[in-house]
């Protein structure tokens, strides 16, 4: 029998699958405006014979009846849990929202805190960022170092004042690897302060597409100051943690 698992998100709708045998398949379509229809193409690439949805719009899954469906909470740490059977601590950096997750011994949340009011310090906040410096998102982070001429920050909690604070940096002449790395550091500060918030322990797990980005790996090593683990498809973690359910 293959167990599917559906993590239908406000970018991506991501989707795996489990064979009789325990192998996993991944597949990944943009969100776009009908999610359903985007849904119904993944399936029909690989059909699993039961199905359980999570993410944003995992209601949708349960309004037609499709699927069972459960928190994106429950189904990220038990993707994380499953690759990583260590795994305690859980950093997921969403399209749309920021989750740090505290594992049981057993791998059953024990607490959580969770950013979902605002976009800032998520992957939407990050795409809109290196939109406004011309950068290609998947090579945002690599090439940046702090300001050697001013100890610049970016403030805001808001993405739109954010990316005003951007536009006046460069137009001070203000480099954009410079600017790169006061973005990241910024991030990596929210995100450290919803881990502080909870007991953080080894292993962390770093999940979502963000999580492919080495410059925020790196930051949240040294400010977290333990080792920080991602997996060869972390924005896949929430789906695989669906299909195990």
């Amino acid at each position: 029998m293959k167990r599917g698992g559906v993590d239908i998100g406000s970018r991506f709708i991501k989707y795996a699958v489990i064979d009789k045998d325990g192998a996993v398949s991944f597949y990944k379509k943009e969100t776009g405006h009908n999610p359903m229809s985007v849904c119904e193409e993944l399936f029909d690439s690989d059909r699993a014979d039961r199905l359980t949805a999570t993410g944003y719009g995992r209601h949708l899954m349960e309004i037609s009846g499709n699927a069972n469906t459960i928190t994106e909470i429950k189904a990220v740490a038990r993707g994380a849990r499953k690759v990583f059977p260590r795994c305690r601590t859980v950093i997921d950096i969403g399209g749309q929202d920021t989750k740090v997750i505290s594992l049981k011994q057993d791998g059953g949340v024990q607490s959580f805190e969770m950013n979902d009011r605002c976009a800032a310090g998520t992957g939407r906040f990050l795409e809109i960022m290196a939109k406004a410096l011309g950068y290609d998102i998947r090579e945002f982070g690599r090439d940046i170092y702090p300001s050697d001429n001013s100890n610049i920050s970016i403030n805001s909690m808001c993405t739109v004042f954010a990316e005003s604070e951007v536009i006046g940096l460069i137009n001070k002449g203000i480099k954009r690897e410079a600017i790169s790395y006061a973005l990241h550091s910024s991030v990596t500060q929210k995100v450290t302060a919803l881990a502080k918030r909870i007991d953080v322990k080894d292993d962390i797990v770093f999940a979502g597409g963000c999580a492919l980005n080495g410059t925020l790996v790196d930051m949240f090593k040294n400010t977290l100051q333990k080792n920080i683990h991602v997996h060869q498809t972390p924005d896949m973690l929430a789906a695989l943690g669906a299909a195990l359910y």
